[in-house]
C-alpha cells in the first residue's frame, strides 16, 4: 500500500470527487434497476458494497487508481431474462456462480485468453443490441401521463413528449459542452431540473418499493428444474461472467488512460475487486458490478486520485438508501432521458468496428440484431459459431491442412514470444515444416517521429507561415493561449484565426532555446523558452517566451493538446 497518496489535499480532492460521482450514480443505478426489474434499493446496496470492496482491496493490490464500480448497464437486460427464465428465488445462486467463474478467471488471470477467444468487434455488437434493448425500454417512459384518455395523442401526451425531447436536447447540449471537463454536469442538471419541474407540474413518478435488507446464503432451489434447464442456467452464469469480465477488462484500459498521474492498471488485480464484490453481493439478493465509464470518467476529471472516492460515493447513496423517499420525487422522464443516452452510447460503439473493415462491421451487425431479436445468449453464441465457420472456410479454401488450422488455434492462445522476434519483426514456427517463418510489423510512420521531431514540424510551420501545417498539429478540440493572444482558444476554428492574425506580421518566425519533457503514461509535456522574431518599418524585434506543449501520440499521429506561451515579464 501507498500510503504517500493519502495526503490531506488528496484525500480532499477523492472526497470532493466522490461526492460529485455519487451524484451521478443515484440516476444511473436507479434506471438500470429497472432495466433489471430488481428493487432499486438493492441495486444503490450493490453499489455500496462495490464500493467499499474497491477500496479494500485498492490497498494491497490495486488495479486502476480511479474507476468507480457500479452496476452494469450492459447486463441489465441479461439480469432481467434471468429472472424471467429462471426465477427472482434463483438469481443470488445465479451470481454467486458468476463471481466463482470469475474468481476462477482472475486465479490463473484467463481475462487474456477470453479476449483472444471472442473478437472485440463481436463484444460491441453484442453491447450494441442491450442498448437498444435499453433504449426502447425507456422509450414509453418519455410520454407517459399520470391519466390516460380516449385520445391517445392528447394534450397531456404532447406536454410530456415536448418535455421529454426539450430535456434530451439540453442534456445532449450540457454533455458535449462539458464531456471533456465537467462530465457531471449534464447528469445533475437534468435530474435537478427535472425535480423542480414535478414541483410545479403533475408528472408521472418513479415509484419506490422498500424491500428488506437480508442476509441468506445464496442457495438454489431447482425443485422444478428439467436438466436441459439446469445446463442453461450453469451456461447463463458463465455468459455473465463472460460478459462482466470482458466489460471489466475493456473498462480498465480505458481508465487507465484516465488517470491523472498516468498510473499503469492491473487488469487482473481489477477482477479481484470485481469477484469478490458480486460474491458477496449474493448474499443479500444483489447484482453483478464492474467499474463503469460514465463514473469512473467523472471521479477522473472531478480530482479523484485514490480509490477513496469510492468511500465517498457510497455515502452519497447510502443517503437515499436510509431515506428512500427522497427518490419519490424523480420525475420517470429524467431517468428515461440518461437510460436512452447510455443506450444509444452503446449502438453507436459500432462505429469503432468500421475501422477494421466491412467483415467485422457486418458480423457486429448481425450480432446486434440477434442479441436484440431472440437473446443475448443465444445471439452471441450463433455469431461465435458462424465466425469460427467462416474462419475454417477459409483456411480450407486457401488449402491449409486440418493440423496446420489446429496449430494456428492453439497458437492464437499461446503467451510465449520467438527469442528472435523484435520490434519490426515477427518471427514463430511453422505448425507443418517445423521452420521459422518472419513477417514485417508494419508501422505507421508517425511511429518513426518522436515529440522533438513533431514540434519541429509546428515551428517548420510557423516559419513557413503555413496555416495547414501549424493548424494540423492540434488536436480537433484543442487549447492554445498564443503568445500575443488576450483570451483562450479552442478547436481549429479559433487556433486558425489566431494564426492568421500572426502571420499578418512581417517575416515572423520561432526558434526553441531550452526545454524539459515529462512524460506520464501517455502524455507528453515539454516546457521551455522559444523566440519570436518579426520586423517592424525594417526594425527587428524579439520576443522571449515560456511554453507548455502537452501531446499526445495516437495511431494517426502526434497531437498538441493544450498549448500556454506568454511573453516574459519585462
Amino acid at each position: 500500500m501507498n500510503l504517500t497518496y493519502f495526503t490531506a489535499e488528496n484525500i480532499r480532492k477523492d472526497a470532493l470527487a466522490g461526492t460529485i460521482t455519487g451524484m451521478v450514480a443515484v440516476p444511473l443505478t436507479i434506471g438500470i434497476c429497472l432495466m433489471s426489474e430488481y428493487p432499486i434499493q438493492t441495486g444503490l446496496i450493490t453499489v455500496i458494497f462495490a464500493c467499499i470492496i474497491g477500496f479494500t482491496t485498492f490497498l494491497f493490490s490495486p488495479g486502476n487508481y480511479v474507476g468507480v464500480p457500479g452496476v452494469a448497464a450492459g447486463l441489465a437486460p441479461v439480469l432481467a431474462l434471468g429472472i424471467h427464465k429462471f426465477g427472482m428465488e434463483n438469481m443470488p445462486f445465479l451470481i454467486f456462480l458468476t463471481a466463482s467463474s470469475q474468481a476462477i478467471a482472475w486465479r490463473y488471470n484467463l481475462q487474456k485468453y477470453v479476449l483472444k477467444a471472442i473478437p472485440a468487434y463481436l463484444i460491441e455488437g453484442l453491447l450494441a443490441g442491450i442498448g437498444l434493448k435499453i433504449a426502447l425500454k425507456f422509450f414509453p417512459y418519455t410520454y407517459d401521463v399520470l391519466q390516460t384518455s380516449a385520445v391517445w395523442f392528447d394534450i397531456e401526451r404532447i406536454k410530456m413528449l415536448t418535455i421529454s425531447i426539450g430535456s434530451l436536447l439540453m442534456f445532449l447540449y450540457l454533455f458535449t459542452k462539458y464531456k471533456a471537463s465537467y462530465p457531471a454536469i449534464p447528469y445533475v442538471v437534468t435530474i435537478v431540473l427535472s425535480v423542480i419541474l414535478g414541483y410545479y407540474v403533475p408528472l408521472p413518478m418513479l415509484h419506490i418499493e422498500e424491500v428488506p435488507f437480508v442476509i441468506t446464503p445464496p442457495l438454489p432451489h431447482f425443485e422444478h428444474f428439467t436438466p436441459l434447464l439446469l445446463a442453461e442456467f450453469v451456461g447463463y452464469a458463465l455468459m455473465l461472467a463472460l460478459i462482466d469480465v470482458i466489460e471489466q477488462v475493456t473498462s480498465n484500459k480505458a481508465i487507465e488512460k484516465l488517470d491523472p498521474l498516468g498510473r499503469s492498471a492491473n487488469t487482473n488485480n481489477s477482477l479481484l475487486s470485481i469477484w469478490i464484490a458480486n460474491m458477496g453481493s449474493s448474499f443479500f439478493g444483489g447484482m453483478t458490478n464492474l467499474d463503469g465509464l460514465a463514473k469512473s470518467t467523472t471521479n477522473a476529471l472531478a480530482g479523484a486520485v485514490t480509490k477513496l472516492s469510492n468511500l465517498f460515493t457510497a455515502m452519497v447513496l447510502l443517503v437515499f438508501v436510509l431515506y428512500p423517499q427522497l427518490l419519490k420525487h424523480l420525475p420517470e422522464y429524467s431517468l428515461a432521458v440518461l437510460m436512452i443516452f447510455t443506450g444509444w452510447k452503446m449502438i453507436v460503439g459500432l462505429t469503432h468496428v468500421a475501422a477494421h473493415g466491412k467483415y467485422p462491421l457486418i458480423l457486429a451487425l448481425f450480432c446486434g440484431i440477434l442479441v436484440f431479436k431472440i437473446g443475448i445468449f443465444e445471439g452471441l453464441l450463433i455469431v461465435l459459431a458462424i465466425h469460427g465457420f467462416v474462419s475454417f472456410t477459409i483456411d480450407r479454401h486457401e488449402q491449409k491442412s486440418l493440423l496446420s488450422i489446429l496449430t494456428k488455434l492453439i497458437h492464437q492462445f499461446a503467451d510465449d514470444i520467438h527469442p528472435h522476434s523484435t520490434e519490426t519483426m515477427h518471427v514463430h514456427k511453422d505448425g507443418e515444416t517445423g521452420g521459422l517463418t518472419y513477417s514485417s510489423i508494419k508501422k505507421h510512420p508517425a511511429d518513426k517521429k518522436n515529440l522533438q521531431d513533431f514540434l519541429n514540424d509546428w515551428a517548420f510551420g510557423v516559419n513557413r507561415h503555413s496555416l495547414l501545417t501549424v493548424v494540423s498539429t492540434y488536436d480537433y478540440q484543442g487549447l492554445l493561449w498564443g503568445t500575443f493572444a488576450k483570451e483562450l482558444r479552442e478547436g481549429h476554428t479559433h487556433i486558425k484565426k489566431y494564426f492568421e492574425h500572426l502571420f499578418e506580421l512581417d517575416r515572423v518566425s520561432v526558434s526553441f532555446e531550452s526545454c524539459e519533457v515529462r512524460q506520464y503514461h501517455d502524455i507528453f509535456i515539454q516546457s521551455g523558452k522559444y523566440v519570436f522574431t518579426y520586423y517592424q518599418k525594417g526594425e527587428k524585434h524579439e520576443v522571449p517566451a515560456r511554453y507548455s506543449f502537452v501531446c499526445k501520440k495516437e495511431k494517426t499521429g502526434w497531437y498538441i493538446l493544450e498549448h500556454h506561451s506568454s511573453q516574459f515579464p519585462l
